[in-house]
């Protein structure tokens, strides 16, 4: 794959106003030659992020911006990949900034590789002092696993990568992004199903990125619930967890809600002070080199607890959530009524997660 290689950048945002503008400027900053355009699905934003995507609309590459009437990221992205122009998509998020080489090195490995898709490790780094313990939790093998995208040295053949670079063709293929319930996980079953057609995913720590991180512990506890409720989501459809490692937190909420019943049903309470005996230990050995131990420990204890409750929400839930989402790939993108109607009115040079 030569070096022209044309790239279209899909960007779904929804209120990203906080994070929008370093986004776009750094895929602006790309020093690969065959970047076309940036597309971005715009998903009825409230908070001043259409007004900032107007204002960057001129310039090179062009910012093209498309109505996602869904609001879904999924739904946004299959928008974008019906729509785009390049030989290869580049999946971005607007809360990361993109090294210079981001694009270059994702092409790049994608012609060395040989893979369906590729892409590099997650790196959460925080802005202010919350978001830095927040970012240390969110690196911490304690609160997140080995998951292999989750550590600057890993690479070869994985399960998942963070967003993700593939041939144009590969996406459609595929039938796009499925769209979860929940909201999350599509990238991780768009890896799974690649790699259960035969495909092959591949990380390349080269492909260097920085992610910002939730700056409030809420919304940190409502995105890992999400997450956990993605996973079982992704267990109904495909008929197993890409891995094992999602049982530990609700081992851990199911340990937790057992050992607090049979203490108020027997007045036996020594299983539950081991188990938070040993919960805290970990939690302090996860959180011991933060800069601001108290809040990175608080996080991590949000990622278990979150995680798995959703876990457990998404398992309880069933497959009745998910009764509309076809077991092998999503709606084809250029089969998409609202695609059609892109097509037909482009929105070019206008605002539009």
């Amino acid at each position: 794959m030569p070096s022209a290689t044309t790239v279209s950048v899909l960007v779904p945002v929804l209120d990203e106003a906080a994070h929008i503008e370093e986004c776009i400027a750094s895929l602006r900053a790309q020093d690969h030659p065959g970047v076309v355009e940036i597309l971005v699905a715009e998903g009825g934003s409230t908070d001043g992020t259409v007004s900032i995507l107007e204002r960057l609309a001129a310039g090179a590459p062009p910012v093209r911006v498309v109505p996602n009437p869904h609001r879904n990221q999924s739904a946004g992205l299959n928008l974008l990949i019906s729509l785009a122009a390049g030989d290869v998509v580049t999946r971005a998020d607007a809360h990361t900034r993109y090294a210079a080489d981001y694009v270059a090195r994702s092409v790049a490995a994608l012609e060395a590789s040989g893979a369906d898709l590729v892409g590099g490790p997650m790196l959460p780094e925080g802005s202010t002092p919350r978001e830095a313990a927040i970012a240390a939790a969110m690196r911490s093998p304690v609160a997140v696993g080995r998951t292999a995208f989750r550590r600057s040295g890993a690479s070869g053949e994985v399960d998942t990568v963070y967003l993700g670079t593939m041939r144009t063709e590969t996406a459609r293929r595929m039938r796009g992004y499925r769209r979860l319930p929940s909201g999350v996980a599509e990238d991780a079953d768009l890896a799974f199903r690649i790699r259960r057609t035969g495909g092959r995913v591949v990380l390349d720590p080269s492909i260097r990125s920085s992610y910002r991180p939730r700056r409030r512990l809420r919304d940190l506890a409502r995105q890992f619930f999400r997450y956990g409720r993605g996973k079982a989501e992704m267990l109904y459809l495909n008929g197993r967890f890409p891995s094992w490692r999602p049982l530990a937190p609700l081992l851990l909420v199911l340990g937790v809600g057992g050992t607090t019943l049979l203490g108020v049903t027997t007045g036996v309470w020594w299983p539950l002070v081991a188990l938070a005996g040993a919960w805290l230990v970990t939690i302090g050995v996860g959180s011991v080199r933060s800069p601001r131990v108290p809040t990175t420990a608080a996080a991590i204890a949000i990622i278990h607890v979150a995680y798995g409750a959703g876990l457990l929400r998404g398992l309880v839930a069933g497959r009745r959530a998910l009764s509309r989402i076809p077991a092998v790939g999503g709606a084809p993108p250029a089969g998409d009524a609202t695609a059609r109607h892109l097509d037909r009115h482009p929105q070019d040079g206008q605002s539009g997660e």
